[in-house]
């Protein structure tokens, strides 16, 4: 009887061995802020889930902290009061700022000290040359996208034409044409990132300056030029296509998106992550091609958009083996092939790229491939390497509120790029001025 009781204790000390172990086993806890909503919010739950299904000692939790402008303060506020995450997407136009910050662990680094081998020469160049920094990647690409045109084919082909003209003068002629004929209300929906797509992309894809030392690596001293370039006539256009009816801007409950997707506009230009929500959304016969370039130019290489994910220093070394290996599961060819295809961003290797073409992904969807091939177009010179400015929220919130001023007939364009540029080299100075001798 004497032995009977001692089995029940036995018993007892070897569940609770097998209960602390169980604790123990418990998957190392990540945080990630990200800044999408929508269909590619909803990918982003999807990729957390399938990293956390693949492994079994680590977690990765994707939390919405709101837009891309949002994100970035909340992190800093979080920093500051010693509670950051450990990953947060950042928008491509906080390069230099997260760069300088001395709040980040440089991606290569990261996965350097983590014996993780990541064939960094098999990302896309435009992309992986836009997050690098002295020969390293600073932060993991991410979302990617370059922006393409969207366009309606019934509406082209009732005004008598098959697709968009390649170039910018051949094209404005067939939006009055499709807005005289009836085919379509407008010619074209003006997005809210239009600065990216009309402005910033068209002076890349026309290697035109935008700026001096425009990849922003040569120093602190970058100079906003791009008020005596071309720009100025394309914001002259812009405003003229306003005046007349072809150009018509989202309000009154409408979207960008939805002007085209309803049948209102006959082209968009956006995002190619685009993609997602125009399939969901759109009851249309609609296609996609390249950005018009001016007639006479060589058409060079667009510049890429979205964000990026970086790194947030200070937190525990298990922590960071988590993010290495979210990381290494997001640079697989499998994984960014899924990406792609679910939400329309660019595969971020060329490996994932050749994956799709073998599966004949793009015979499929062809509208898939052309960010891809415009990124991937000519050879990139200084004025089409990408952006990399600080503060450069500040200066492009400046140059909108110009080209708005543009739109209310208060400015001509010269004016307006004039100012634009006056109050964007202010900000570029104050950055210098506190960021001198961190470069």
């Amino acid at each position: 009887m004497k032995n009977d009781k001692t089995i029940p204790r036995i018993a007892v000390g070897a569940l609770a061995l097998i209960m602390s172990g169980a604790a123990s086993a418990e998957p190392v806890e990540v945080q990630w802020w990200h800044a999408m909503n929508g269909v590619n919010g909803e990918r982003v739950e999807e990729l957390a889930k399938k990293f956390n299904e693949s492994n079994d000692q680590y977690k990765v939790v994707a939390v919405n902290k709101g837009n891309y402008d949002e994100v970035i303060n909340s992190t800093i506020a979080a920093y500051r009061a010693k509670r950051p995450p450990h990953i947060v997407q950042i928008y491509e136009r906080g390069f230099m700022t997260m760069l300088l910050s001395d709040a980040i662990v440089p991606v290569q680094d990261l996965m350097d000290k983590t014996g993780h081998k990541v064939d960094w020469s098999d990302f896309i160049k435009p992309v992986a040359g836009f997050y690098s920094y002295k020969g390293k990647l600073a932060a993991m690409p991410f979302n990617s996208s370059s922006p393409i045109l969207f366009y309606n084919k019934d509406q082209f082909q009732k005004a008598g034409f098959d697709k968009p003209a390649e170039t910018w003068g051949e094209f404005e002629k067939q939006l009055y044409v499709i807005k005289k004929s009836g085919a379509a209300e407008c010619g074209t929906a003006l997005a809210t990132d239009y600065h990216w797509s009309l402005i910033e992309n068209y002076s890349a894809i026309n290697d035109q300056p935008y700026a001096t030392q425009a990849n922003g690596y040569n120093g602190l001293d970058t100079e906003f030029v791009y008020n005596k370039t071309l720009v100025v006539p394309q914001v002259a256009r812009l405003k003229k296509w306003l005046d007349d009816g072809v150009l018509q801007i989202a309000g009154q409950g409408f979207s960008p998106e939805q002007l085209f997707t309803s049948g209102k506009c006959a082209t968009y230009f956006a995002s190619t992550a685009a993609h997602s929500g125009i399939e969901r959304n759109s009851k249309i016969a609609w296609s996609a091609t390249f950005m018009p370039w001016e007639e006479g130019r060589q058409p060079k290489n667009s510049t890429i958009g979205g964000a990026a994910l970086w790194v947030i220093k200070g937190h525990k070394p298990e922590e960071e083996k988590a993010i290495a290996a979210f990381f290494d599961y997001l640079a697989k060819p499998e994984t960014q092939l899924w990406w792609h295809k679910a939400t329309g961003y660019v595969p971020l290797t060329n490996k994932a790229y050749e994956m799709a073409k073998s599966e004949g992904y793009y015979k499929e969807s062809p509208t898939r491939e052309i960010a891809i091939q415009q990124l991937n177009r000519g050879t990139p010179t200084d004025n089409s390497l990408g952006f990399h400015f600080g503060n450069f929220t500040q200066s492009m919130f400046a140059q909108r509120e110009e080209v708005e001023a543009l739109f209310a007939g208060k400015k001509d364009a010269q004016q307006a790029m004039d100012d634009a540029v006056k109050r964007g080299n202010e900000v570029l100075r104050q950055y210098e001025r506190l960021n001198k001798g961190k470069y």
